[in-house]
């Protein structure tokens, strides 16, 4: 059966009101609490008759729903804002904060926004681009303590919550009500993916039964729900980011509660780990190293109570090996869930590690759905086929990109008369039908005449105890057309050498995958998610150092 995540959070809600939904500085939400202000800005967005016009229709790469876009940081009224947006029949809109105004002028008249919701502190680049929104009839100010003026025609999103009536809201939501999600940009302008609810809801948040199949009605999900009061979730990166909010979302569709730490403006560990103790979080979702490094070293610095924490959640960028283990070694009864998926294509492969366990070299474990496409999109590759293809997945994948029907060929193919998305991942079908992902296409270094995964490369230097963090990026070279180059963060106090960083890779990787040069950098950068900026480290292989050869040539 289909659902909508309104009239699944409205299940849920008319079933366990005074359980809490979300935690936040300080503030408890029930569940009856967030419905309430969930219709509440449903009915604020009605009023500026905002909706949904006509049908949708799944040839035409448009959405019948008037958007709001949410340029937020983490707090409860991101979730409130795209609960209450659902309500209403419109289609939230994910804005990086990060945005200058060029690039958020640009995805606010891409998504035809007709609703802003957002913080104070951005309401000098919002002032900026307002003349640019033909669309725009609504903007609503989160008041973050930032000393901000409203912006001409903004209301207070409090005071206006506190106006509406939340019985005059719509219940007439759709299964078929879109779901829409902009990429972040990395290989070309961002797209918005678009979604039917249902699809999203199986494909991205997992919700399904444990032997994979759909639901069938929304008694068997409150009654799954009634399980989900033990389930406390934290999500730790920005919910402008699909990972996020999928993480929440997930949590709410089985009754649990999102928990969000204090500091919501850059990662505190400290923050995290006291949140997490604080709270009695039971699953707690990072990004990669790029988290897990600062949290491990807090927590050795100065240890928390994590024996509530049952779940590691990764993805969007690598968790090596040793933070596993370091993860394992400092609350023993966790279990890692390493969660492999895009925008385009939602959760398509899980790897498992637990105390006593060893996933070392195991590969990714694949939904069913998920298959390898040849590198020519002609056929699915078998297990142990050794062709390096396509990770792809099939059956509930999106309808397109927003507007975009080109794109949309291109990265939804059909093959063997099944309709796939492929969104760009490297990967090869072991034996066993596990997936060894190598990594993105378009970090792939071509380097006399190889191609060399990227991914793999940083996660082979990071087998050597002093690398903080490190980036594999391509550099021109006359000899290799590319030539491999290693951005490097060491731990501090550390001076490892180059051949010493080459020598514990080279147990892991084949010796023409090894950098060509090192590049030592204070701090790695990384978005706020923790995804990797290649493009900046592509300039600092490019600027930072010389050519070089060195005995991997």
């Amino acid at each position: 059966m289909d659902f909508s995540l309104p009239a699944i959070c409205n299940a849920v809600a008319n079933a366990y009101p005074d359980r809490e939904c979300l935690v936040f500085r300080g503030r408890r939400f029930t569940w009856a609490d967030t419905v309430d202000r969930a219709r509440r800005l449903a009915v604020i967005l009605a009023a500026e008759g905002l909706g949904i016009h006509g049908t949708l229709d799944t040839t035409s790469y448009a959405s019948p729903h008037d958007q709001v876009a949410l340029y937020l940081l983490n707090g409860n009224e991101y979730l409130e804002g795209m609960l209450g947006s659902y309500w209403a029949r419109t289609a939230p809109v994910n804005i990086n904060y990060r945005y200058v105004a060029e690039e958020l002028s640009y995805v606010l008249r891409d998504s035809g926004a007709a609703a802003i919701l957002y913080h104070g502190r951005y309401a000098d680049t919002l002032r900026e681009v307002l003349p640019d929104l033909p669309s725009l009839r609504l903007l609503l100010r989160v008041d973050d303590g930032s000393g901000d003026e409203l912006l001409p025609g903004a209301v207070d999103y409090e005071a206006a919550l506190v106006a509406a009536d939340p019985d005059e809201a719509r219940d007439d939501w759709s299964p078929d009500d879109l779901y829409i999600l902009y990429t972040g940009g990395t290989t070309g302008y961002p797209k918005g993916v678009l979604w039917r609810q249902s699809d999203f809801l199986v494909g991205c948040t997992g919700l399904r039964r444990r032997d994979g199949s759909d639901f069938g009605s929304l008694d068997e999900l409150v009654e799954r729900a009634a399980r989900g009061e033990r389930l406390r979730t934290l999500p730790a990166p920005p919910l402008m980011h699909g990972a996020a909010h999928w993480n929440a979302l997930s949590t709410w569709c089985s009754g649990g509660t999102v928990v969000m730490q204090d500091d919501v403006v850059r990662l505190d560990p400290a923050d995290v780990l006291d949140t997490c103790e604080r709270e009695q979080v039971t699953s707690l979702l990072i990004v990669g190293d790029a988290f897990a490094r600062p949290l491990l070293d807090e927590q050795h610095r100065k240890p928390r109570d994590l024996s509530r924490l049952r779940f590691l959640i990764t993805g969007g960028a690598i968790l090596s090996a040793a933070a596993k283990a370091q993860f394992l070694e400092a609350v023993p009864d966790l279990q890692i869930i390493d969660v492999y998926g895009s925008s385009e294509s939602g959760r398509q492969a899980v790897a498992r590690s637990a105390t006593g366990t060893d996933n070392g070299g195991a590969g990714f474990a694949r939904e069913d759905t998920a298959v390898v496409l040849s590198a020519d999109l002609d056929r699915v590759l078998s297990p142990g086929d050794d062709e390096v293809g396509w990770l792809a997945q099939g059956g509930r994948v999106p309808l397109g990109y927003l507007g975009d029907p080109d794109k949309s060929a291109r990265t939804f193919p059909t093959v063997g008369g099944v309709r796939y998305s492929v969104p760009g991942d490297r990967a090869r079908l072991r034996r066993d039908g596990t997936v060894e992902m190598l990594g993105r296409d378009s970090v792939t270094i071509n380097s006399g005449g190889e191609k060399i995964f990227a991914e793999e490369v940083e996660n082979a230097l990071k087998h050597h105890r002093d690398v903080y963090d490190v980036l594999v990026v391509g550099r021109e070279s006359a000899r290799w057309g590319q030539e491999v180059v290693a951005v490097v963060q060491v731990r501090v106090g550390r001076n490892p050498a180059d051949d010493d960083l080459s020598a514990a890779a080279a147990s892991h990787v084949a010796r023409y995958k090894l950098p060509k040069a090192y590049v030592r950098v204070p701090h790695i950068v990384r978005s706020p998610s923790g995804k990797p900026d290649y493009t900046w480290a592509r300039g600092v292989a490019t600027d930072g150092v010389s050519e070089a050869t060195h005995a991997n040539d």
